[in-house]
């Protein structure tokens, strides 16, 4: 039986909220507000509401950029920034009322689905974003798209990476680019292990995106098919998950990541005191890096994942945010075209990596001057993270989001992870059965 509206509005439980800014701006209780060319007579007001008060720094940029190449349309900009759950509950509600919805806003991917039931409350941005999809990681589009519209900006690709201690590699005598596959990377652990203090790698179990999900995508897999059907307990994702059971517990390379997770204040400690030699994430985790382990700082190598097999995908985009122009709006077209100059022209994407440190969706700046001169992030990691990128660039697989996206994050932390890496209670195909039989029944 379908979920009741009160459940889709109260219950949907999402942790991938960390993937585009922090999980301290997003729980923060405090309502933000601020205004950009507030002082420009004349100006036509919008209305930007956000989860994460980093995003509004890129359109505080964008404003200003906007109102100097555009003296006869100015815009007066409010951004409001809201508590994660808060802020994707208010919508939802001003948008079954027809009434009270911003004219942009942020909607985080795992709640996307929500707003994409029946006849979708927002407009589509094809005018704009058809043009620069040759140009684009487009399956970071396709996630936001319905029947052929495309109704989402994204902010980043979120391309998933791995992150090498290259003082613990070469104290275990092991050339980073030697690992090519998991394989390679297995073997490599081990090294560490004998010669190091450190172990290779450490497993999450409190947040699948940050080692499970992203593994699952490499391989061509996902939790969902394209008609919505879960898949959880498929033949990939049982061994996948096996894997990350063996690495802890059979080949002895890795450790249960310390607090649960790569995000937290236990973790970054054990990280910046060397204790593991890699970190699997996407490439937006250079920010915790540069704000959470600061000792590391000319001793991280970014490079593609190991892959599966020979000649596989050595990556996957997760998290992620679509921006989106309400329904409600009374400025149709400036609100759309804004948010193309804000992030899906050249410029702006050039500034989601100088603004934030995101990896922009279009790959065709990857390669310009802008993205390669010096900032803190080539300080923290050194030169080289675009040209990672675009070895990457096509291997990228879709991933689909469902309402039911949620419940899987739920099953997996709570019960799965716990009861196979953990616990060692349940087998991988015994559990993610389980889990799937859970939200089968939920429909």
């Amino acid at each position: 039986m379908k979920k009741s509206l009160l459940v889709l509005l109260f219950g949907l439980l999402s942790l991938i909220l960390v993937a585009c800014g922090g999980k301290d701006e997003a729980s923060s209780e405090a309502q933000e507000e601020e205004v950009i060319g507030g002082d420009i007579e004349g100006a036509t007001e919008l209305t930007f509401w956000t989860f994460v008060g980093q995003h509004v720094d890129l359109f505080r940029d964008s404003a200003e950029r906007w109102n100097k190449e555009n003296p006869d349309r100015p815009i007066k900009l409010v951004a409001e920034t809201y508590p994660y759950d808060q802020m994707h509950n208010n919508l939802l509600m001003a948008l079954q009322a027809g009434k009270g919805a911003p004219d942009i806003v942020d909607i985080e991917q795992s709640k996307y689905a929500n707003y994409m039931q029946g006849e979708p409350q927002l407009l589509p941005l094809n005018d704009y974003v058809e043009p620069v999809l040759e140009d684009s990681v487009s399956s970071r589009f396709e996630m936001y798209a319905k029947d052929g519209k495309y109704y989402g900006a994204p902010t980043h690709v979120g391309a998933t990476v791995m992150y090498y201690n290259t003082e613990i590699m070469d104290q275990a005598g092991v050339d980073i680019d030697s690992i090519q596959t998991w394989d390679d990377f297995v073997e490599a652990g081990k090294k560490v292990v004998e010669n190091t203090d450190a172990v290779m790698w450490n497993v999450g179990t409190t947040d699948y995106l940050m080692d499970f999900f992203p593994m699952v995508s490499q391989r061509g897999s996902d939790f969902f098919n394209e008609e919505g059907e879960v898949i959880l307990d498929n033949k990939a994702n049982i061994e996948t998950l096996q894997f990350l059971q063996d690495v802890l517990y059979k080949h002895e390379i890795a450790e249960l990541t310390p607090g649960g997770m790569n995000q937290t204040e236990e973790y970054y400690g054990y990280m910046n005191d060397g204790n593991a030699a890699t970190v699997l994430a996407p490439l937006w985790y250079m920010g915790r890096f540069l704000d959470n382990m600061p000792d590391l700082k000319g001793k991280m190598a970014i490079r593609p994942l190991p892959a599966w097999e020979e000649g596989g995908d050595r990556t996957a985009g997760m998290g992620g945010t679509g921006t989106v122009v309400t329904n409600q709006t009374e400025h149709a077209e400036l609100a759309k075209e804004f948010l193309a100059f804000t992030k899906l022209s050249k410029e702006g994407n050039i500034n989601l990596w100088k603004v934030l440190g995101f990896d922009p969706p279009r790959w065709d700046v990857w390669e310009s001057e802008e993205v390669r001169e010096d900032n803190k992030y080539y300080e923290y990691f050194g030169p080289g993270t675009f040209d990672t990128l675009l070895e990457i660039k096509d291997e990228i697989n879709e991933i689909h989001l469902t309402e039911h996206t949620p419940d899987v994050a739920t099953e997996y932390n709570t019960n799965v992870a716990e009861s196979v890496l953990r616990q060692q209670t349940q087998s991988p195909e015994e559990a993610l059965k389980a889990a799937t039989d859970k939200i089968r029944g939920m429909k």
